[in-house]
């Protein structure tokens, strides 16, 4: 069981990531207006990075491939983000959507504690061990 579970995990975190970037390639106009709507500046340079940012990142953690860069990579894009779009608990969803990004972030934190486990790319080389509380990754 605990061989699978990583796998799994990994497979739902990524998958919003995934599909947000995908979403995102395919109607960039969208975000672009909503990211000019919140002040961003240059929005239509920033979606580029954006969607490669979600796409490969998602990608990294569902394949467990660097999986820890990949999850560091997806929270330096949520803090951000939920901080511009999702601070306004006077609007129904928004404290649903803050917190629903705290718990992504705390995912992807288990992923760069704990790497990606079993069945994955990095166990393949066993960068996804730990073996002491100062090692690298």
């Amino acid at each position: 069981m605990q061989k699978y579970v990583p796998l799994l995990a990994r497979i739902f975190l990524s998958l919003i990531f995934i599909k947000a970037g995908i979403d995102k390639l395919l109607d960039p106009g969208s975000t672009i207006q909503q990211m000019a709507s919140k002040g961003i500046p240059l929005p239509g340079v920033l979606i580029v990075p954006t969607i490669i940012l979600l796409i490969a990142g998602g990608l990294s953690v569902l394949l467990g491939f660097k999986a820890r860069y990949g999850a560091l990579g997806l929270i330096g894009f949520l803090i951000p983000t939920t901080l511009i779009f999702h601070t306004n608990f006077a609007e129904p969803m928004q404290q649903g959507q803050f917190l629903k990004n705290l718990g992504l972030m705390g995912g992807l934190l288990m992923v760069v504690a704990f790497g990606s486990g079993a069945l994955s790319v990095d166990d393949r080389t066993g960068s996804h061990r730990i073996s002491s509380p100062t090692e690298k990754f």
